[in-house]
């Protein structure tokens, strides 16, 4: 392999969200990387901070031309230049559409389990989260369709936020399953939030499908929400993008983002989104293969020395979605409990809503060596039970 992702950064030494934890706890929570990011992009921003002058700048043709090709050549959609627009982050911008296209008291529909911060920028701003649960067999979760259309008939219901691929089950959505959720939201003048930040993050051989890109009824009703930054580890950059084909919706949403003050890049977003889409895919490729190694390690181990514990089959994010019911805990006590006695710190279930309650959620993307030292911990805190 050209890149060596055995070598982690040590960020217990600087101001780290996810590693500001104990000595010997071992977080594997937040959804970012271990790894470095690619070096192409650390030499983009590096040459960039040697300039100094960190003052006010604007996107670029070449960042637009860098979101295009990458989704044109990757997933075979053609971004219309007009479509695309600088976000200071997939949050904010979400946020930032809660305020412009629903008004307080109105619902907002969310496919649960899925991503907890979603519930933050609707409840903080005076909306409903309306909970869709998905149905799960024990192997796979499906819509449900029935439930979805009967909210989505609801005339408090004005927005959708859909988590294409599904954090934190790891779902891609076929194209059926996108088209039908599309012709629904049209059909009840629901609009569809299209949140796609761990689109990139696919098993090998395997690639998501833009909801824009389904057909023209999905592309006039949604607010497509991409980045760079899981893919490539650059969260600390705040650079997201939004695509919106609709222009009346379009604008609603630019007014909103420049309103709210989260449409203008930093020093550093502009470089690091284009040295990302177009010097990064090396890097990507062999990055989403070492983390389906360490997928299939956990699977393994869990399946052959932790019979208590279940890993859920993923397709995409670098998460790994894990069931604990036999425990006779919910997913809040177990991770209490697991980090109190092992250090181990993941994140529990219950925070990802409805059918999230009986599960914990692990990062797989860091070290072979990190992953081995967690499954033995988990193990040896599920042994003592």
């Amino acid at each position: 392999m050209k890149y060596n992702f055995d070598i982690i950064a040590d960020r217990r030494s600087i101001n780290s969200m996810k590693w500001n934890v104990g000595k010997n706890e071992l977080p594997l929570w937040v959804a970012d990387m271990d790894f470095d990011t690619a070096p192409e992009i650390k030499a983009a921003i590096m040459e960039r901070a040697e300039l100094g002058a960190y003052g006010y700048a604007e996107t670029t043709i070449q960042w637009e031309e860098a979101y295009r090709s990458w989704w044109k050549s990757r997933y075979n959609f053609e971004i219309k230049r007009e479509w695309l627009f600088f976000a200071t982050g997939v949050v904010p911008l979400i946020s930032s559409s809660v305020r412009k296209i629903t008004t307080p008291g109105e619902n907002v529909l969310l496919l649960t389990p899925t991503y907890n911060i979603f519930y933050n920028s609707i409840l903080n701003n005076g909306r409903n989260p309306l909970e869709c649960q998905l149905k799960f067999d024990g192997k796979e979760y499906k819509i449900d369709f029935e439930d979805l259309e009967e909210k989505l008939k609801d005339n408090q219901t004005s927005m959708m936020i859909l988590c294409n691929p599904q954090n934190p089950v790891g779902k891609i959505w076929s194209r059926e399953e996108l088209l039908k959720i599309g012709e629904l939201c049209a059909e009840n003048k629901v609009i569809v939030l299209s949140d796609e930040i761990h689109c990139d993050i696919t098993e090998p051989g395997k690639l998501y499908i833009p909801f824009a890109s389904v057909n023209e009824t999905c592309r006039n009703n949604c607010i497509m929400a991409i980045a760079p930054t899981k893919t490539f580890n650059l969260a600390g950059l705040s650079t997201a993008a939004a695509v919106i084909p609709d222009k009346t919706l379009r604008h609603k949403i630019w007014r909103g983002l420049n309103t709210d003050e989260c449409g203008e890049p930093n020093a550093f977003s502009i470089q690091g989104a284009v040295s990302a889409f177009t010097k990064g895919k090396d890097w990507l490729e062999e990055a989403r293969s070492y983390i389906w190694e360490n997928r299939k390690l956990a699977e393994e181990f869990i399946s052959s020395k932790i019979p208590s514990l279940k890993a859920i089959k993923s397709d995409a994010t670098y998460l790994m979605w894990i069931e604990i019911s036999a425990s006779k805990m919910d997913g809040k006590t177990f991770a209490k409990k697991l980090r109190e006695k092992t250090g181990l710190y993941l994140s529990n279930g219950n925070q990802y809503g409805k059918g999230g309650e009986n599960f914990v959620r692990m990062n797989l993307a860091t070290s072979r060596s990190i992953i081995e030292d967690a499954l033995k911990r988990l193990k040896n805190f599920c042994d003592s039970l």
